[in-house]
């Protein structure tokens, strides 16, 4: 399951739990992109993993696959909060591929990331 972050108004923010689905996607995570990206005209995003990347079903992969590329040209900042490290480096490498910066950080970090995402540093 995803949670939503309450945060400032120019990111969005979730928590994923558990076993994370198509219809976590769906219900929590698109419909908050899509109304940040009708007031900002970009995305600010923060994932926390308090779950193993093994619990996302196929389905949420999908939705996350089109959700990032439905909106591609309106991603700004994305952070994955985690303490993998291979979850970290790959969120570190998509910058290269996709338009938009994109950084892991370790779990203990969690305030810098969300500083990142908000740009309040760089």
């Amino acid at each position: 399951m995803i949670h939503q972050i309450d945060t400032t108004d120019n990111i969005v923010a979730f928590r994923a739990l558990a076993e994370v689905t198509k219809d976590d996607f769906v219900t929590a995570v698109a419909p908050a992109v899509e109304h940040l990206v009708k007031q900002t005209n970009e995305i600010n995003f923060l994932l926390v993993l308090d779950t193993d990347i093994e619990n996302f079903t196929a389905g949420a992969w999908l939705q996350d696959a089109l959700l990032g590329l439905k909106n591609l040209g309106k991603w700004n900042r994305a952070a994955i909060v985690t303490d993998t490290d291979e979850i970290i480096s790959f969120t570190n490498g998509f910058s290269y591929i996709v338009p938009g910066e994109f950084r892991g950080y370790k779990k203990v970090d969690f305030n810098k990331a969300l500083n990142w995402v908000e740009g309040n540093i760089s």
